[in-house]
């Protein structure tokens, strides 16, 4: 199996595949408890690293997964977004984490841009979803600048039902109408 050789960059990031030396800065995100708080809790780097190669065997298995987000000017990895459909998922997910170092910076909004029109274009899917915390404002903000809107409660498959989600989603007519030229 090959590993696909995307490279999408917008005005301030670098959107690819996962790559070894991304998993430093997952490592941290992963195991700061603020940045872990909806996506599983913190987690030790042995767990971390576990976590982490879930993207590049979705890559490897699906042809898609989230990308490894870097800024431009850095050389950092910020994070990762991008297409995650795991069986039994609610929907085509564009999911999103971001390390600390890129909150509030608008890095997220620019790379979901970016991912969202990847996998309507390279995917064809024909709508897109986030599954987010009740509680997490943050994340629902960054839905909504993307222009998704609530659609109501969800459930995720085993060994997740237990955790509750809403799903924020649009369709690719929508996406595309508020990004005619």
């Amino acid at each position: 199996m090959a590993f696909p050789d995307i490279h999408i960059e917008t005005e301030r990031l670098i959107l690819r595949p996962p790559h070894a030396e991304d998993f430093d800065g997952f490592a941290q995100m992963q195991g700061d408890p603020d940045a872990a708080r909806f996506i599983g809790g913190a987690v030790s780097r042995a767990e971390a690293w576990r976590r982490f190669l879930w993207q590049p065997g979705a890559w490897l298995v699906q042809g898609f997964g989230m990308f490894g987000v870097i800024e431009k000017a850095t050389g950092l990895w910020l994070g990762q977004i991008g297409p995650w459909k795991p069986e039994g998922w609610p929907g085509n997910e564009i999911g999103y984490a971001f390390h600390p170092r890129a909150w509030g910076k608008g890095f997220a909004t620019e790379a979901g841009s970016a991912a969202i029109d990847w996998a309507f274009s390279s995917l064809g899917w024909s709508d897109i979803i986030h599954c987010i915390d009740p509680d997490n404002i943050a994340s629902q903000n960054v839905a909504k600048r993307l222009g998704s809107t609530l659609q109501g409660p969800g459930t995720l498959p085993p060994p997740f039902e237990h955790v509750a989600i809403e799903v924020w989603g649009q369709t690719r007519v929508h996406w595309q109408q508020r990004h005619l030229p």
